[in-house]
């Protein structure tokens, strides 16, 4: 499995599964057969209300557990120092598991004090309950303040990224401050499936739209997790690491720009 190196020099997996909106039974299968295939990075969220679902399959696979990259998120009304800690016990005690890859905050919140929030985050780094520590949904704005106060803590910034929202400053922001971007709906919620340009081209080098989109956003170093309900797009989305295709074509997924976002919750801070 292809791999970036996050700034606390732990691997991290370009090709992750999103388990948004799996849940119960058909959650544990697919995180089986994902693992099966050779997938080593899970992410969920305490929002996702799934992670006693994926428990069961990181248990059935047998993969010693420093193979494995999980990662989850805490909640932006769990952001207070004695909450986050709590809320991570409960991630860790959901999932079975005695650390985290990488633990985020899920979205930002302008009403509890960030220092709150990174002071626990390094306090659980310390006690060794996770590896790595991001965040989600966050701005420059947002990242300056973080590395002003905690230089080197956060490890990643998970985002929307797709050919319809390509957020080219703020990944060269992280870029240049050593946080790696992950992508966040790949895919546009399926939207690239109905754009004839994207499915021209992936007819054009053999491709499905999807492995065009997602080679396009690994080549930008880019974490991708994308989300999948069957077997098929386990094993296409996993083919992306193996392949081919000239500069060119993915340099012309860089010009479907819209600035068009579609994950904008009333308590956003995007501004």
């Amino acid at each position: 499995m292809k791999s970036i190196i996050l700034n606390s020099g732990q691997e991290m997996p370009v090709l992750g599964l999103g388990t948004w909106q799996l849940n119960g039974p058909k959650c544990t299968e697919i995180v089986k057969e994902a693992l099966e295939m050779g997938y080593r990075h899970i992410d969920t969220a305490d929002a996702y209300e799934n992670q006693q679902d994926i428990a069961p399959a990181l248990r059935a696979s047998g993969i010693d557990r420093n193979e494995l990259f999980i990662t989850s998120k805490v909640n932006r009304l769990d952001l207070h120092y004695d909450d986050f800690l709590k809320k991570t016990d409960k991630i860790l005690n959901e999932l079975e598991i005695e650390y985290l890859d990488l633990l985020l905050i899920h979205w930002p919140n302008k009403d509890i004090p960030i220092e709150e929030t990174l002071k626990a985050m390094a306090e659980l780094k310390v006690r060794g309950k996770v590896k790595n520590l991001g965040v989600s949904n966050f701005t420059e704005s947002h990242l300056e303040k973080v590395l002003d106060l905690y230089p080197g803590l956060i490890s990643v910034n998970q985002v929307e990224f797709h050919p319809y929202l390509y957020q080219k400053a703020l990944l060269d922001y992280c870029q240049k401050n050593d946080i790696v971007l992950t992508a966040y709906s790949p895919l546009a919620r399926g939207m690239v499936f109905e754009d004839n340009r994207i499915k021209e081209l992936a007819e054009e080098y053999g491709h499905t739209p999807a492995q065009l989109v997602l080679k396009w956003l690994v080549e930008k170093g880019i974490v991708v997790i994308p989300k999948a309900g069957s077997t098929a797009h386990l094993k296409d989305n996993l083919e992306v690491l193996n392949m081919d295709l000239p500069a060119s074509a993915l340099e012309l997924l860089d010009t479907f720009n819209e600035n068009r976002r579609l994950i904008a919750p009333s308590f956003h801070e995007f501004w």
